[in-house]
């Protein structure tokens, strides 16, 4: 089992998007990408040993998903998260982001309303944008450097004429996990007013605080029936080019249109590497992935006293969970404009901009911290040649 998450591997030249879009993205290719979410290390050796025999056989048609796939995602999510799925509850994607677009498509008509918390993950605002939907925000409220549901704003915004509510659990780019009497409360809401629940979970894997993370959907048959969830091992296991993902509801009714509609777009099936690479990960990962938690947190560990020491004035957003760390640097009284060129011009550091995210991102940027220490280090040492003067 592969554990050595200090080596370094040369990414450039392999078409990825972090490290080889450097002078499309920032007009130089002096930068160190820390914005994309994608890890930096190895995938499990068990996952790269099953694609090897997969690739050893030659033979690349059309490929069926086995019951065994459906297995060991079932028995990741039992024995992570004490949620028991059934097998029928289950359908596939290429990706998260391609599943909500089409759960949305499927289940919703143009005009109709669809409500995110921001800061969001930005996808969210372009599938709903981009097929025609009415985009309704609810910001989040930042108490004590901790992300927390707006209630009194969420009641006037989650009323009978809204369809659909866009959940990020843990939430991206705060990392908060939102606790179970927040889900219920919210599950409250949207079961009072027949609004359907579509929730992210696909850092859910990835706990690196000391909050459990609890599914919305197994909290009640009720509110199960008004859920669909969205994982995938591609964020927990770094094998997101391997277009993998899993949509999940044991609504009947529900996931016989969202089948139905995929059918129209003529997907019947995951690609034959994706299919692999899921059922290794989830059936065999687990030791790989408890070492990279463990790895992850002391990223985290190293990135806060350097803050604390270093530069104090930006207030990290400790997450509970991803390898994803929210910065607040709104005490050093900068435009985003005078951060984004601070950060490449100064510092040749690529982050992720707050304006992103919605309202609530300005004066903030998202760094990964999925990356071998010796990255860390030389990214924590240009945020300081960006910032340490002011």
């Amino acid at each position: 089992m592969n554990t050595n998450f200090d080596q370094v591997v040369d990414r450039k030249g392999t078409n990825s998007v972090k490290w080889d879009l450097n002078d499309r993205i920032y007009g130089s290719n002096e930068i160190l990408p820390m914005w994309v979410a994608d890890m930096d290390f190895k995938a499990p050796e068990v996952v790269i040993e099953a694609l090897k025999t997969q690739l050893d056989h030659g033979v690349f048609g059309y490929t069926s998903i086995p019951d065994s796939t459906k297995d060991a995602i079932i028995s990741w999510v039992t024995n992570r998260h004490n949620w028991k799925l059934h097998n029928e509850w289950i359908s596939y994607s290429s990706g998260v982001v391609t599943a909500m677009s089409s759960v949305v498509q499927a289940l919703t008509q143009p005009g109709d309303k669809i409500v995110v918390q921001t800061p969001i993950y930005p996808p969210f605002f372009q599938l709903i944008e981009r097929n025609k939907r009415e985009l309704i925000t609810s910001e989040n409220k930042l108490v004590n450097s901790s992300y927390e549901m707006d209630f009194d704003d969420l009641e006037q915004k989650l009323t009978k004429d809204v369809k659909v509510f866009m959940l990020c659990n843990p939430h991206n780019p705060g990392g908060k996990v939102w606790s179970s009497q927040d889900l219920k409360k919210l599950g409250e809401l949207c079961l009072k007013n027949n609004i359907l629940i579509l929730s992210d979970d696909i850092h859910s894997d990835i706990l690196i605080g000391e909050k459990p993370y609890t599914p919305i959907a197994s909290l009640s048959d009720e509110l199960a029936q008004q859920t669909i969830t969205f994982i995938a091992p591609t964020k927990t296991f770094n094998i997101a080019g391997l277009q993998a993902s899993v949509i999940i509801t044991p609504n009947k009714s529900l996931k016989v249109k969202i089948d139905n509609f995929q059918s129209a777009q003529g997907f019947f099936t995951l690609n034959t590497m994706g299919i692999v690479g899921m059922e290794a990960a989830y059936g065999k990962g687990e030791p790989w992935f408890e070492n990279l938690l463990s790895y992850l947190k002391e990223n985290l560990q190293r990135l806060e006293s350097f803050l604390k020491e270093q530069l104090p004035m930006i207030k990290l957003i400790k997450p509970d969970a991803s390898y994803l760390a929210w910065l607040d640097l709104r005490e050093l009284g900068l435009s985003d404009e005078q951060i984004k060129k601070l950060l490449v011009e100064k510092g040749k550091l690529g982050l992720e901009p707050g304006p992103k995210y919605g309202k609530g991102g300005e004066g903030f940027v998202r760094i990964n911290l999925g990356c071998p220490k010796e990255t860390l280090e030389e990214g924590l040492r240009r945020l300081k040649i960006a910032f340490g003067d002011l």
